[in-house]
């Protein structure tokens, strides 16, 4: 769906929640293959089963139909007599054809904020000693990109610097005390006691059906190997399940999660496939199953919610994805230094891109209307930025798994998870011509250190 079409669905999307009788729309959207019987299940089964969850649904998945899905869905509504909703959308998609500036999202003016009465030749930033407070003198706060701030106002951001993955030795002794004394303290680490600590499921799709174009993931078996070999040092049972379609790695995540983890600690799933982009609320991207039927990211995540898996209520799940975010390549930018691991000779990268997505050019944004509540023990690591490609190697593999298990292998005994994937993000932005930069969303309590011993 190209980037004017999804603006429209989202500048609707609370009309078309409201209104939306889904009912009457199954066998129409059936009829002209927007959707698979499989999809729509899935879409009536979103949250509890309402006409608003299967609505609001039905419009997030909409966008992932291709450039004409809306075309599509405004053809379905007209055939369930559903025109008013048929018309505001025909209409809109006609002038926005004419006016594309229609449809854009305004960009945000900078506001400032400051003391009544100040002067425009005030509004400055002072850094002020802490120890001398000035009654009255109020810090501006600058709203809006930065790219739009005025020259002057460039206040400082008071967010807590992420610190740069510093090797055990340069430290000496007391760095390595510092992180035995977190492992140890319940308050501020997750407990990794259990042996087995817990499960791993790996997913891996190289085969995929010759009807659907998405091209044999060479290489991925290797990812495979490591992966598994890795995360049994860590104490994991592990599970390898290959060339599952998209309703078979549903079933498998939903039967990991309806077993009992109340003796472990941990959960860990790893998902090597091809990959595209996805509307979604909390999680972006999907992965392809070996039919071609996507399954995002968010659902996969979802299943196991505290309603869903109730016996790892309170432990870290984590998520390794080796799939494309989207289709755009990554140039990178110069920098005073270059990498020297630019290509191995004779390697061979490929994309784990779909060849088929349509509008590569955009990626999706998060949608403004969310109605689920934040996850919590949850770590999702991905292994590109959204909406750009995921390198693979056709015979040493993908660029992120081949640093991820070095990297566990040198540092997992002594760094956090999070600590651990900054490692992996800044070796992996080094590689290669087109360039690639792993990245996560992160919705653990405490740090996480693995069972290594």
């Amino acid at each position: 769906m190209d980037e004017a079409d999804r603006q429209l669905l989202r500048r609707y999307r609370v009309r078309l929640v409201g209104d939306l009788q889904v009912a009457s729309l199954w066998d129409a959207l059936l009829n002209c293959e927007l959707f698979t019987p499989d999809m729509i299940e899935d879409i009536q089964r979103a949250g509890s089963g309402s006409r608003r969850d299967q609505a609001r649904q039905l419009i997030t998945d909409l966008e992932t139909r291709g450039s004409q899905a809306l075309p599509l869905f405004i053809s379905c509504l007209e055939d369930t007599g559903q025109a008013s909703l048929a018309s505001l959308l025909r209409t809109s998609r006609q002038a926005a054809k004419q006016d594309p500036e229609a449809i854009r999202t305004l960009d945000l003016m900078p506001v400032v904020v400051g003391p009544i009465g100040l002067k425009p030749e005030e509004l400055r930033v002072v850094k002020q000693e802490q120890s001398k407070p000035t009654p009255g003198k109020l810090t501006p706060v600058v709203l809006g990109p930065e790219e739009l701030w005025p020259a002057k106002l460039r206040p400082e951001v008071l967010r807590p610097e992420a610190p740069r993955p510093v090797d055990v030795g340069s430290g000496g002794f007391s760095d390595v005390r510092a992180q035995e004394v977190l492992r140890g303290n319940a308050d501020l680490a997750y407990a990794l006691n259990a042996d087995p600590c817990g499960h791993c499921l790996i997913i891996n799709n190289v085969n995929f059906s010759l009807t659907v174009g998405l091209s044999t993931r060479s290489g991925s078996s290797v990812d495979c190997e490591k992966m598994q070999r890795r995360f049994r040092l860590l104490h994991f049972m592990v599970e390898v399940k290959c060339d599952l379609t998209g309703k078979q790695m549903v079933q498998a995540l939903v039967e990991l999660a309806r077993r009992d983890h109340g003796a472990l600690d941990c959960c860990v799933v790893v998902i090597l496939s091809h990959g595209c982009q996805a509307s979604h609320l909390q999680f972006p991207g999907a992965v392809y199953g070996t039919d071609g039927c996507p399954v995002s990211i968010e659902r996969i995540v979802n299943i196991f919610n505290g309603t869903g898996c109730p016996s790892l209520r309170g432990k870290p799940k984590l998520f390794f994805i080796q799939a494309c975010g989207g289709e755009q390549k990554d140039h990178g930018f110069e920098v005073g230094s270059t990498s020297l691991e630019d290509r191995a000779p004779g390697s061979n990268p490929e994309p784990d891109a779909a060849p088929f997505q349509d509008d590569p050019g955009h990626c999706d944004q998060p949608d403004a209307v969310s109605s689920l509540p934040t996850p919590s023990d949850i770590f999702v690591s991905y292994s590109t930025f959204p909406g750009f490609v995921s390198w693979r190697d056709t015979t040493s593999g993908s660029w992120y798994i081949e640093t991820l298990d070095s990297v566990f292998e040198r540092w997992a005994r002594s760094e956090d998870l999070q600590s651990l994937l900054l490692r992996v993000a800044n070796t992996v932005s080094e590689k290669g011509i087109y360039k690639q930069i792993p990245g996560c969303f992160n919705f653990l309590r405490k740090k996480l250190f693995f069972k290594t011993s």
